[in-house]
């Protein structure tokens, strides 16, 4: 008996001496699955990331904020501190663009008196070579050319082409990351796959620019070209929609009428499409051809304008202000009739700021039954008289009330430029959120 349990003793140490070994290799198994978890999630997060990057770049409308974009979220991506565009010219030997980010203001005052890089050194092996270039020391590259004065001391570089309908559009370089590591080859991934979606969003933005401009062209074809009004002065301009290929109904007119008197007229058709262009064309010619019979006041026009719409065309709903100016004795009165349009604003000599807020008509195309009322008051001497769309105005995130106080404001401070200066700036420095096309007509009356 004795035997037999010395016998099972050595058997069970015998057993259990793998034990120490075992836990070992599952510690080891447990660490190698903990790194693959992590690496897993690691890719997992860059993906996302790279995901969000090409939405983000595939929103932007501008080339430049394009270009711009496409740098930052790069840097994003791979941790990088410096980064930079630069687009080839014309030849694709040289860099006609470059658009670098993350140099703080010394750095960019360092750099104040140097040009931008043309594409020598180590950027110039990336136009001759378009393949992805990962430089751990940029100093010991057979193509470094040294930096110019004033330049960060720069160490790593990760390049890569961007392509755009199969032609080289530019290089992507990236920096210096910010854990000191140099770009491994999960950088150079991630990067490459950025540059595809970057080259298909840069020809999306030049596709959006080319409709955008062939929109606001056709729209500009069926605007007038302001006449000579002596003795006012006068200026318009139109802005198509932020929107590529939204046509737009916003349209004016000035016309000079017999006896000193002048009429114009400022409009807005429901739509955004060649149905609301076209209409906008036909209801300013129609008008036009009322505005021959001067003996009528504007409601009386626009009434009748009104009927003639309902019964040769479908028109769409449309807003406009019709006003006529006329001599009253030394100076000049104002008659004026509105469907449903915002109310033009008076500049004084003097800045003040005035509303013509009235009692307004229905927009056109409603109710032709329902009376247009008429009002008259006096212009002042050197007095600027703007009529303009709600596009000029209109902001989801303000009230009405607040983007004509915020327009007022900024058309007092600009009263004394120059009538075509004075509209540009109205059309670039609006508060509306751009959603819609816009249209200004700005008039000055002669001094006393």
């Amino acid at each position: 008996m004795a035997g037999a349990r010395k016998g099972r003793e050595r058997e069970g140490r015998r057993s259990r001496e793998p034990l120490p070994d075992l836990h070992v290799r599952l510690r080891s198994e447990l660490v190698r699955i903990d790194e693959q978890l992590r690496a897993l999630l690691s890719s997992m997060d860059r993906l996302q990331g790279l995901l969000d990057a090409v939405v983000a770049i595939s929103r932007e409308v501008e080339l430049h904020a394009v270009l711009h974009r496409i740098v930052t979220t790069a840097m994003d991506l791979v941790g990088a501190r410096y980064g930079a565009l630069g687009v080839l010219d014309e030849s694709g030997e040289r860099l006609e663009q470059f658009i670098p980010v993350g140099l703080s203001e010394r750095e960019r005052e360092n750099l104040a008196g140097t040009g931008p890089p043309r594409g020598l050194g180590v950027l110039g092996h990336l136009i001759h070579y378009p393949e992805p270039l990962r430089v751990h020391d940029i100093a010991a590259h057979p193509s470094s050319a040294g930096f110019p004065p004033g330049h960060p001391r720069l160490r790593t570089l990760l390049g890569v082409a961007i392509s755009v309908r199969g032609e080289i559009y530019g290089d992507l370089y990236l920096s210096e990351r910010l854990d000191g590591q140099p770009f491994d080859a999960h950088d150079e991934n991630i990067v490459v796959a950025l540059a595809t979606a970057a080259g298909i969003a840069i020809e999306n933005v030049r596709l959006f620019e080319r409709v955008r401009v062939g929109a606001e062209q056709f729209q500009r074809l069926l605007l007038p070209t302001l006449p000579d009004l002596r003795p006012f002065t006068a200026a318009a301009i139109y802005r198509p929609a932020a929107e590529p290929g939204r046509l737009g109904g916003d349209w004016y007119d000035a016309i000079p009428l017999p006896d000193h008197v002048l009429a114009v007229v400022i409009g807005d058709v429901v739509g955004h499409d060649l149905h609301a262009a076209a209409a906008m064309a036909a209801t300013r010619n129609m008008l036009r051809a009322l505005l021959l019979d001067r003996t009528r006041p504007p409601g009386a026009v626009l009434a009748q304008l009104d009927q003639v719409l309902e019964t040769v065309t479908d028109s769409p709903v449309t807003t406009t202000t019709l006003a006529r100016i006329e001599p009253d004795g030394a100076g000049w009165r104002l008659h004026w009739s509105t469907a449903g349009h915002v109310p033009p604003l008076v500049i004084t000599r003097e800045r003040g700021t005035l509303y013509l807020l009235a009692e307004p008509g229905l927009p056109l195309g409603v109710d032709t039954a329902q009376p247009r009322p008429d009002h008259a008051r006096p212009l002042p001497p050197d007095a600027t008289l703007v009529f303009f769309t709600d596009g000029l105005v209109e902001h989801p995130g303000h009230s009405i009330d607040e983007s004509l106080d915020r327009l007022a404001e900024l058309a007092a401070a600009h009263a004394g430029l120059p009538l075509p200066e004075f509209v540009r700036t109205l059309a670039d420095r609006h508060p509306s959120d751009g959603h819609d096309d816009m249209a200004i007509l700005a008039l000055r009356t002669p001094p006393g």
